[in-house]
Parts: structure tokens; sequence; C-alpha cells
């Protein structure tokens, strides 16, 4: 009964043409897409290219609050790092997808493109040069489904688009609601945590709604660092760093006539608090005993869009104005800069950074029902203007040797850049016979600072008997140079072989970084193919696996920090005194990926009270590199080192495995989930180490204890399972005492068991 009114229901929101804001939630096989394609009302396993469809449900069920590391434990494809130590790193929580990096997956919102983060992530950690999308600064309250397009698809989206998609839709409802109280702990007894969320929706006029989403969560540090050597007490900070984030979110929807006046958007504020490394005594008067430095980004997030769609005869249309703002301001303290001595602060304001997007769409499209056995023309345009900002921190963060931990934005030169891109496209799709459906995009990118893009995309799908199927894509894809590679500046400390040194990253139009071997960005080249079979759904079971490979030319990636005698003269020729070593971004590396992904889905009833299901995938990742380009002016140096080259292909699990299977009976619930990561290697302090996989089992439970009131409880890593820890080495023990426990690579994280409760109502 249930699936049959589901059915009901999406088929009046086809006939509507407003599916995305209207199908209720759909699990599997049955699930509506909007992503990867612009015909109406398609189901998953229907479509010409792999595609995943998360429900909020099992977002929830995870346990996790935040959005990354319940995508993590959910799905094969998608990574996420949990770095311990990397402020840039740890405090924004981005995702990667097929091992690729974090800033070749686009991102939309209810079919939008989302905004970036203004963080470039400059440590040595997962992403390390990117500037991706922050899920945190989206809340799980106000989410329905997520879809995931595991393929290129730059030719319907634009720039990112290289690994894939990942399309986030947001709860559309027009009368009631949901809320939830959740709060946890790790079985060692630090990283209390606790979410507060409430989403409701309100009718607006016949057939309008408003759904409002707010959530707030607070966690406190975990700390897995090991007793410091040299000392004998713990001094360093490794774990996940204190945080406290607040959303709102909110989805709107207002008919007119034959059209709807739609809007939704986000707010977002988030506070977090990450430790730098240990500085030993005698670093400065100021902490004889040494200190440990606290960075704090403290982050506003905005993300907006207002727009009209309507049915004119045949012809559907879409105009829209998006708006993006993320904005983080860096405060420093516990600290000292030791070029004041003993007169100096141990509080600084470092500065900050803020990224902006706006961007116009128009897309429309037509179904071709008289046309062979049918198909759908879809074309449209878009601008986007984008803006990049860096504000200096106080003169006393970066005089000299700046704050220790992070000596604060100090461009050499004003950044405040700015550009524009103007794309159109054409996406058809036709079937010319009834189990034959065909597919072709282009698209074309102008931006002004680099130039014109021309991308395509062919798909196509047979189906060969009921419920079975081939599938295929092959296309073009691209990433253009951000602006945060172009213009980010800063002096700051890094770790060099391990000791701290005082580093630049110049933007490459400086002169100094081009007399050391910088050239003006380009724009990724990819090319994708992705090759499948489908099986069901039949009896409430499918299966669907697929091939693929990614040929990525002129990766962008941050340098080495380049240093010695000929780095050295430049410098004091440009009269720099107060930084070492340089480095900036580059497209020095060509690389290849290929992989297998699989997944497997049944549920069914075996009871008059009873319902199974079960969901298991499996991925296959090899990631390698095809070219490392010289530097032109000092080919002694080499661009990229090892570890560098390690984050883009290697230091991702090889493989993983997940399986969630869940029972319901009655009002009693249980799930098990296990996740497997695969071996991956890295080198985290000095030595290149390969890094076994790891399993996390998590067990949950749940009871209905009044109608529409759920009370849950589960544990996470129930076996306390642990990444292997960093090989002895000599100059690593003796540059951090042996602090570390392992590298900021691991998926599985360092917090060990951890303990949960929620409380969820319906109402």
């Amino acid at each position: 009964m249930r699936h049959k009114l589901l059915t009901g229901m999406s088929a009046i929101a086809c006939a509507t043409g407003y599916a995305h804001a209207q199908v209720p939630e759909e699990r599997g096989a049955d699930a509506i897409i909007v992503t990867g394609t612009r015909s109406a009302c398609r189901a998953a396993l229907d479509s010409s290219a792999p595609i995943d469809v998360i429900d909020a449900k099992a977002l929830a069920d995870t346990g996790y609050p935040d959005l990354g590391r319940a995508l993590n434990f959910l799905q094969p494809s998608i990574n996420f790092a949990r770095a311990a130590t990397t402020a840039s790193a740890a405090n924004t929580r981005p995702v990667t997808l097929r091992g690729l990096s974090p800033d070749q997956t686009l991102v939309l919102v209810n079919g939008k493109r989302r905004h970036a983060n203004a963080v470039l992530n400059v440590n040595n950690s997962i992403g390390r040069g990117s500037a991706a999308v922050d899920l945190d600064t989206i809340p799980e309250s106000a989410i329905e489904r997520i879809e995931i397009l595991r393929d290129g698809a730059a030719a319907q989206y634009g720039s990112d688009a290289i690994a894939g998609v990942v399309n986030i839709i947001l709860k559309s409802n027009g009368s009631g609601g949901s809320g939830e109280l959740m709060a946890g702990i790790t079985e060692e007894g630090d990283g209390e945590n606790g979410l507060a969320s409430i989403s409701g929706g309100l009718a607006l006029g016949a057939g309008g709604h408003l759904t409002i989403s707010a959530s707030a969560r607070h966690q406190q540090a975990t700390n897995r660092a090991y007793v410091d050597q040299r000392f004998g007490r713990v001094t360093y900070r490794i774990g996940d760093p204190k945080a406290t984030v607040a959303s709102l979110a909110l989805d709107g929807a207002l008919p007119l006539g034959d059209a709807e006046l739609y809007a939704f958007g986000t707010l977002t504020r988030k506070i977090s608090n990450n430790a730098a490394g240990f500085r030993v005594p005698g670093f400065s008067p100021v902490h004889p005993q040494g200190f440990l430095p606290i960075i704090e980004p403290r982050i506003w997030d905005v993300g907006a869009t207002v727009g009209l769609r309507g049915e004119f005869g045949a012809v559907k249309a879409d105009l829209s104005q998006g708006f993006g703002s993320n904005k983080a301001d860096f405060r420093v303290s516990d600290t000292a800069n030791a070029s004041l001595g003993a007169d100096s602060p141990t509080r600084f304001d470092a500065g900050s950074v803020t990224y902006r997007q706006y961007v116009s769409d128009l897309t429309v499209s037509m179904p071709l029902d008289g046309v062979l056995a049918g198909g759908n023309i879809a074309a449209g345009g878009q601008y986007r203007h984008e803006t990049y900002a860096i504000g200096n921190g106080e003169p006393l963060a970066y005089f000299g040797l700046g704050a220790d931990g992070f000596a604060g934005f100090n461009p050499r030169n004003p950044t405040d850049a700015k550009r524009d891109a103007y794309a159109a496209f054409l996406d058809v799709e036709l079937r010319p016979i009834e189990p034959l459906l065909l597919g072709a995009a282009v698209r074309y990118d102008d931006y002004d600072d680099f130039g014109g893009r021309t991308t395509w995309r062919a798909t196509a799908r047979l189906d060969i008997i009921e419920g079975a199927a081939l599938r295929g894509t092959v296309g073009t894809g691209f990433k253009a140079p951000s602006l945060q590679q172009q213009y980010f500046s800063a002096v700051q400390g890094a770790t060099s072989a391990g000791r701290l040194v005082t580093v630049g990253t110049l933007p490459v139009s400086d002169a100094v970084a081009r007399a050391l071997g910088a050239s003006d960005l380009k724009a990724e080249r990819a090319r994708n193919l992705t090759a499948g079979v489908v099986f069901g759904p039949f009896d409430g079971f499918s299966f669907t696996a697929d091939y693929f490979r990614i040929r990525i030319r002129d990766r962008i990636a941050l340098s080495e920090q380049l240093g010695g005698a000929a780095v050295v003269s430049i410098l004091q020729a440009a009269g720099i005194t107060n930084f070492q070593q340089v480095r900036f971004f580059t497209n020095a590396v060509d690389t290849t990926t290929r992989g297998v992904e699989a997944v497997a889905r049944w549920q069914g009833q075996v009871g008059a009270e009873t319902r199974l299901s079960f969901a298991a995938g499996y991925g296959w990742f090899d990631n390698r590199l095809d070219r490392l380009r010289a530097n032109p002016v000092l080919p002694a140096l080499p661009l990229l080192n090892t570890k560098s080259i390690l984050f883009l292909t290697e230091a991702q699990p090889r493989s993983k495995f997940t399986f969630q299977g869940t029972v319901d009976h009655g009002p009693f619930d249980a799930q098990l989930s296990l996740t497997a990561f695969g071996t991956y290697t890295s080198a985290p302090l000095v030595a290149t180490q390969t890094f076994d996989g790891k399993e996390s089992v998590d067990l949950a439970l749940g009871y209905d204890v009044l109608p529409g009131a759920r009370l849950g409880m589960g544990v996470q890593n129930l076996f306390d399972a642990r990444p292997d820890g960093i090989i002895d080495q000599g100059t690593a023990i003796a540059a951090t005492g042996g602090s570390f426990p392992t590298g900021e690579e691991t998926p599985l994280g360092l917090n060990g068991r951890s303990w949960y409760a929620r409380l969820s109502v319906r109402f």
C-alpha cells in the first residue's frame, strides 16, 4: 500500500514538473532522481550513470551529527579523512569522491551550485591545496535526501564535476515536522557532544510551503596524543577539535498560476578550536615551559537562492539567482611572537579570508514525446561572479617571525580578486526504441582569467531484458583554478623534515614566485569513462556494478616548500627576510584514476510486523601518477615530493566495503553497520608507510516509546578499532617526542569506541 501511495504521489509530482520538491522519501530502486538528467521522474536504477540516493533516515541512523562522517560510513566511494592537527583541514569538512581531491567533486543544493570555502587547505593532509565545499555548513535536520552521481558531469554542470556530483535536496514539507536531541561521548571520557535540532513545515497558499529547519551542536575536543618522550608529559593535542555549530535552513515555494516562486537558503555560524604543534621550552620567554598555540577560525556561511519556474505549454523554464558567502576570521591564542621577546602578547587577531559567489541560471526544457520513443531536450545558460579577499591581521601578528602557530595574513600585495564566468549548454536525451536511451550534452564555459573550455558527455543505456541493463558514459571535464589557489598569500609556520620553518605561500602572479618557477594556472582537463550493469529491481532486490576511468591533465597542486641557497638568494634580492622557504600552486601533475564500484540492496517483509533490509557497497580505487613536470627555473628542486604525491595517489583507502542491515519489528528497530577501510600509503612524518585496513562496526537500537516519539541508543566502533601507529622514526621522534599516534590521513578517526543516545519526535 505504501509503495502504491508513493508511486501515485510521484506521478502527480512528475505531472507538475516539480518532482524534486514534492516527491516524498523513497528508498533504493524507487527513488526518483533529479541529478544527472533533466528528464522528469527518472528512478535511480533507470539512469545511464551510477547514482546513489541517501535519505534523511539513513543519515540519522548512523548516529553521526555531522554530514561528512555520516556519508563516510554509508558510501564506499566517499572518503572523509579525519585530520587531527591541521587547522584548515580539521575545521572545514569536505569529502572526496573516488579517491580524488575534494574540489573535484561538485556540490549542489536543490540542483544549484554551492559556494566553496574561503579557507584554503595548505596543510599536510588529504585535500592539500584545495578549497572545497564545507558540508558542515548544511544542517542534517534540513536534508530530505542526498543524490550522489558517481560520474563526470562537467558538460551538464560546469567546473569541478570531475569525480562526480553531490546534490543535497532540502526538506520541502508544507505540514508536520520533526525534532531531535542527541548526546554522545567517547569511551575514554572526552569528546562530549550534544545536538538539538527541529524542522517544521507550513502551508503557503494553495500548494505552497515554507519549511524551517534549525540545529545547534557542540563538541568538546578529543586528544589521543602520546606522552612526549622529551618531557614525560602530553604536550600535543591530536584529535577532533572543540567546535560549536549553529545552522538555520529555509525552503519555500509559492504557486503563481502556472509558475512557482521558490527560495531556499542556509545560514551557519561555526567556531572551532584547534591546536598547532607544541613549541618547546626556550622558544619564547613568555612561555618558559613551552606552549601549545591554539588556532580558532570563526566562520560565517550564507547560501541563498531565489527563482521562478513554470510551464509554458510543453516548455518548462527555471530562472534563478544564487548567492553564497563564506568568511573565516582567525584568532590565535596561547602563543607568542618570538620576535617581540618578553613583550609579546599571547593573543592575536590573525586576519580573515572571504569568498563570495553570485550565480544566475536559466534552464528551459521540453519533452520529446512525439519523437521516436520519446526523450527530452534542455538548454540554458549561467553567469557566475566570484570574489576572494584576504584581510590583514594585526601588525604584531605578522611582525618578524610572526605569531607561532599562525602568523596571520599579511599579503605582499593587497588581495581582493574577482572574476566572471559565462556558460551555455545543450542537453538531449532520446529513445530511438523503448529499450535504448541515448544522451548527449555539450557545454561551453568562458572565464575572464584563463579563457574558454568546451566539454561534452555522451551516455547510453540498453535494457536487455526486464530487470537487466547495460549502461555507460564517456565525456570530458574540467576544473577551473579557484581564486583561492590563484591569489592566496600568507607567511606561516610549517614542518619541513621534522622541524619548524617559516614559509611564504605566494600567488603565481608574485614576482618572487615567478622567479622561482611559477606560471599562470590553467584549468585541469579530464576524460571520464564509466561502464556498468544493472539488475533489478525485482522482489525488493537490486544490484549494480560499474567500472570507471578518469584521466586528469594539468592537475593543480601546491608545491613543496622550496628552500636552499638558490631560493634564499632570490628572496634576499627581493628584500625578503621574514621567511626562508616558498611555495606556490602549479599545474605540475597528470594522473589516472580507475576503479570498480558495486552496490546491492534488498528489502522485504518477513513477517506480519517484521521488515528486513540491507545495503552493501564495495569500491576499489587505483590512483596513479602519470607525469610530474620539473621546475623550469630550478630543476634540481622538485615541485612535489613523495608525501605530496601520495596525497594525490595513495593516501586514501584503496578499497572500501560498507554494509547496513536493519530490522523493524513493531515498535522496535535495530541496525548493524560495518565499514571496512582498505590499506593506504602515506609519509605522515618522515618515512613512507603503508597502513593496514581497519573495520568499524556500529550497532544501534531504537524503540517507539510513544506514537511519533522514538528513543534510540548506539555504539560506534564497537570493537574499538584504531589506525596503525607511525613506525618508530628517529628524526621524527626527536622532533615531536613520539607524540603522534598516526597520520592525518586516517578515515577511521582516532577516537575509538563512542556511545550516543537519541530522542527523536515527529509531529
